[in-house]
C-alpha cells in the first residue's frame, strides 16, 4: 500500500500484542511509527525491536485515560515527524472475569476509562492533527468480536467494545468527506497478554477486592482464557489484515471469519424481533412513520 510510505502513525498500547503487531507491519510499509504505552519496560523492548527492523520509531509513555499525556504524545510526534496521518486506538484491558453482582465500581471504571474513554481521548487529541494538514488519513479503533457477541463474565469488556464499534460507525460517517477513513478492528482470539491486564492497573482503580488473588472461578476462567490466547492468531497477521482492509476502505475489519455463525445468530434474532414488532397491533401507527434522514 504505497499511500502509507513516509506517513506517520500513532499507536496506543503499541509496546506488545496487537499494537506492536500493527506497528511492525506498518513499519514495513514505510511508515514512521509512534508507539505509546503505559508499560515502560515493554515500550523500550518494542522500540529496540522496531529500530532493529529499520523502522523510524518514537516511543512515548502514555496512560490513555490522561488527556494531558495524549497531548505530550502528539507534541513529540509532530516534533519528530512533522505530521500525523494515522491513529490506532489499540490500548485496552480485559478486566477481571466476574459475575455482574460481584464486579466492583472500580472494576467497571477501570475498564470503561481505558477501553472507552481512552479511545475518545485519542480521537479528540489526534484527529485535529490529521485534519490540519488536509492530506487525509486513517483512524483504526480496536474493538473485539465481543463487541458483536458479548462474553459472559466479561460484561464491562463487552460493553466497551460494543461502544467502540458504535463510535467507529459514527466517526466513519462523520469524517469520510474529509478523506479520513475510520475503521474498527474486531479480532477474535489473538496471542496477547490481555488476560494479564491487571499488571498495568492504575492505582486510582485499585480496591481491596482488586488486590486479592480472586476466587476459584476467576482462577479457572483465567486458565481457560490463557490456553485460548496461547493458540490465538499471531499479532503480525492482524497487522497485515489491517493494511489489507484499510486499502479496501472497509469499515469493519474482521480477522476471524469463523465467528460469522455466532454474529449471524445475533442479528437474526434482532431481525425476528423487528418482525414481531411490525405485526403488533400496538405499533401499527409507528410502523408507517418515516424516519428523517433514513427514508
Amino acid at each position: 500500500m504505497k499511500e502509507l510510505d513516509g506517513k506517520t502513525a500513532i499507536i496506543s498500547g503499541g509496546a506488545e500484542g496487537i499494537g506492536l503487531g500493527i506497528a511492525q507491519v506498518l513499519g514495513r510499509y514505510g511508515m514512521n511509527i509512534v508507539i505509546a504505552d503505559i508499560n515502560a519496560e515493554q515500550l523500550e523492548k518494542a522500540r529496540q525491536s522496531l529500530e532493529q527492523a529499520g523502522t523510524p520509531v518514537l516511543a512515548v509513555s502514555l496512560d490513555v485515560v490522561a488527556v494531558e499525556q495524549w497531548r505530550k504524545v502528539t507534541e513529540q510526534a509532530v516534533d519528530r515527524f512533522g505530521k500525523v496521518h494515522m491513529l490506532v486506538n489499540n490500548a485496552g484491558v480485559g478486566g477481571a472475569p466476574k459475575p455482574i453482582d460481584t464486579s466492583s465500581e472500580q472494576d467497571w471504571r477501570w475498564v470503561v476509562d481505558v477501553n472507552l474513554m481512552g479511545v475518545v481521548n485519542g480521537a479528540q487529541t489526534v484527529i485535529p492533527l490529521i485534519k490540519a494538514h488536509g492530506e487525509g488519513g486513517w483512524v483504526v479503533n480496536v474493538a473485539s468480536m465481543a463487541g458483536f457477541v458479548p462474553l459472559p463474565m466479561a460484561s464491562a469488556y463487552s460493553a466497551t467494545k460494543a461502544a467502540v464499534v458504535a463510535m467507529s460507525e459514527s466517526w466513519h460517517a462523520e469524517l469520510q468527506d474529509q478523506n479520513i477513513h475510520v475503521a474498527v478492528l474486531c479480532p477474535g482470539f489473538v496471542k496477547t497478554r490481555i488476560n494479564l491486564s491487571q499488571r498495568n492497573r492504575q492505582a486510582q482503580y485499585e480496591s481491596d477486592d482488586s488486590l486479592q488473588s480472586g476466587s476459584k472461578l476467576q482462577a479457572k476462567l483465567g486458565q481457560q482464557m490463557q490456553s485460548v490466547l496461547d493458540a490465538g492468531a499471531p499479532p503480525e497477521l492482524i497487522g497485515e489484515r489491517v493494511v489489507e482492509a484499510i486499502a479496501a476502505k472497509e469499515l469493519y475489519i474482521v480477522t476471524h471469519p469463523n465467528f460469522r455463525s455466532a454474529v449471524d445468530a445475533r442479528f437474526s434474532a434482532i431481525t425476528e424481533c423487528f418482525k414481531r414488532a411490525e405485526s403488533s397491533p400496538l405499533l401499527a401507527d409507528i410502523v408507517k412513520q418515516k424516519i428523517p434522514g433514513l427514508d
